[in-house]
């Protein structure tokens, strides 16, 4: 049974949903608050194994979710599940290769903009601990670090969908 991310913008939490069907056809409700307009986030998990989103669009601008059954975005995700297990960190020119991969199987607008000048200037052979300096934690944002889920907190409960 899969289990789903939803963000609460009220709340600021993100829960966890055990759902007992594959493509529920209706949107889980805000455990805490009752909110009923909860924003669906890809988990990494979900990302790297090819669990099936709807490619329907995002809510603040976002563009739409990946359709993770397209057979190019699952190869794309497998390949680059491959290429992190062997990210060199030290090496700046690696890291921006994986940066520019991600940034170009995702969909317009779920990027950072900040995102494009950072892979430019890994390119260059630039430090990365400069950049974050220059720029801030746009790379912990992209690879899931912390301020990843835009100031939200992760709740550990999971809920039944």
């Amino acid at each position: 049974m899969p289990i789903y991310e939803f963000a609460c913008p009220k709340c600021r939490k993100i829960y966890s949903f055990l759902s007992k069907r594959m493509n529920p056809d209706r949107l889980p409700v805000c455990p805490k608050c009752g909110n009923k307009k909860l924003e669906k986030q890809l988990s990494r998990f979900a990302m790297t194994r090819g669990l099936s989103e709807s490619a329907s669009g995002g809510e603040g601008g976002e563009g739409p979710m990946p359709d993770l059954n397209d057979p190019r975005i699952a190869r794309a995700m497998a390949e680059m599940e491959r290429d992190m297990q062997n990210l060199d960190e030290n090496n700046p020119r690696h890291m921006a290769r994986m940066m520019r991969k991600m940034k170009d199987i995702l969909p317009a607008g779920t990027m950072p903009k900040e995102l494009e000048t950072a892979i430019k200037r890994l390119e260059a052979g630039e430090d990365p601990e400069k950049i974050e300096e220059d720029m801030g934690d746009v790379f912990g944002e992209l690879m899931g670090g912390e301020g990843a889920d835009g100031g939200y907190a992760k709740d550990t409960g999971l809920y039944d969908y």
